[in-house]
């Protein structure tokens, strides 16, 4: 029996392997532009990234360029899947570079437009529903993939994973089992008057820090296997307990001189809340923002403030090595057993 087992096991683990070989061969990246319909709120602005038989070229998505087959045919079979969440004030192309990279490494990428906090729109920015809604906003963009997207049947349910920037990954930690208490935000506040998340609050006229708030009843999806939080913030919301039904594996992304989101009260009470410790990264001599995608000439005139990083840090090049390491873990971490 033993012996039958093993050879079972040897037998899937090789499966897996050529199926992920075999999917990662296809060089070229198609990328769709969708509207989700959301029957709690605005229709949602959607990005796709896909292998793709299609050939490619280069096409603009806001103020950046992709290498892509627009529209293309998918290609491959029991793809896994990867959705991402951006910060406040992001967009669906706030990491073009890595949903591009985790498409050419054979995963299938979402990413959301969060209504009320983007680019256009921050009308939430600052409020509890803008923490209480991407959760939500998040799974019915899953549910609209696995049911009612065009390509769904190249998708691999079983392996669904999730990559969120600062509020992004917030917004995964909720996905995953996390469940916030929100007037920790008010103690937060009180304590730390120069937490830049608290600055913001008030330069936004947000309610975080109205007293006592009613807790609202949190989004969970145990169909995410995997995530990646890449400098998460308003981490402190996640009080003793508030994470122990966290059990997926995590891999947690942190800039050594976080301006927006510092360590001691966000990624630090994360890692501390957690059962198991994640998988941690520490990027040297970083600010928040070098976890978005490097910048065009024309992002950087716009929005230096995102785009500037500190001297002699090349993003080009940190990227391609951020990008590889969260193909390789999303690859180990959703495999099937």
């Amino acid at each position: 029996m033993d012996g039958d087992l093993s050879r079972y096991l040897r037998k899937s683990i090789m499966a897996g392997l050529a199926t992920i070989l075999a999917n990662a061969c296809l060089a070229t990246v198609g990328f769709q532009e969708a509207t989700v319909p959301d029957r709690d709120g605005k229709a949602l602005a959607v990005g796709i990234w896909y292998p793709s038989s299609t050939e490619a070229s280069a096409h603009a998505l806001g103020m950046l360029t992709h290498e892509v087959a627009q529209n293309g045919t998918p290609a491959g079979s029991s793809l896994p899947l990867v959705l991402i969440s951006h910060g406040t004030g992001g967009s669906l192309s706030s990491h073009i570079d890595t949903a591009n990279a985790l498409a050419r490494a054979g995963f299938v990428v979402a990413a959301v437009t969060h209504t009320g906090d983007n680019t256009w729109d921050r009308s939430d920015a600052g409020n509890r529903r803008d923490l209480i809604d991407r959760p939500r906003q998040a799974k019915v963009l899953l549910d609209w993939l696995l049911a009612s997207w065009s390509g769904r049947e190249h998708l691999n349910a079983r392996r669904i994973g999730f990559f969120g920037f600062s509020l992004g990954a917030f917004t995964g930690l909720v996905l995953i089992g996390g469940t916030p208490e929100l007037q920790r935000m008010l103690e937060l506040c009180s304590s730390n008057t120069h937490a830049p998340e608290c600055a913001y609050i008030r330069q936004a006229h947000g309610d975080q820090l109205d007293p006592d708030p009613k807790e609202p009843v949190w989004v969970h999806d145990n169909r995410i296997k995997a995530a990646v939080l890449a400098a998460p913030a308003v981490g402190y919301l996640f009080g003793p307990g508030s994470l122990r039904e966290v059990s997926v594996p995590i891999q947690m992304w942190r800039a050594e001189n976080d301006s927006q989101a510092p360590d001691a009260w966000n990624g630090a009470v994360i890692r501390d809340g957690l059962a198991a410790h994640p998988d941690s990264h520490l990027v040297r001599g970083a600010d928040h923002f070098v976890f978005l995608a490097p910048c065009s000439e024309s992002l950087a005139a716009a929005a230096p403030q995102i785009c500037t990083d500190a001297s002699g840090f090349d993003r080009a090049a940190f990227h391609r090595t951020f990008n590889q390491a969260l193909a390789d873990f999303f690859t180990t971490a959703m495999r099937e057993r």
